[in-house]
């Protein structure tokens, strides 16, 4: 993965609305997921957000976990 820094002009957005991909600023923040940083990454959308949140959702489980052994 690239840690060069996404230029928005040119980075590919989710719009949830149309849940086409869409290449810079086409549409409203409001319903733009991304920037990703190809047309790939960014027809996944919906799938990498679901799999982040079950990560957050694992690593706050066991944050919480580790706070009630005292």
């Amino acid at each position: 993965m690239s840690t060069e820094p996404l230029d928005p002009q040119t980075a590919y957005y989710f719009n949830t609305e149309t849940s086409q991909v869409e290449q810079g600023y086409k549409s409203d923040w409001t319903s733009r997921m991304g920037p990703y940083r190809t047309r790939e990454e960014a027809e996944n959308a919906l799938s990498i957000a679901a799999r982040r949140n079950k990560e957050w959702e694992r690593a706050e489980r066991e944050w919480n976990d580790e706070d009630n052994e005292d």
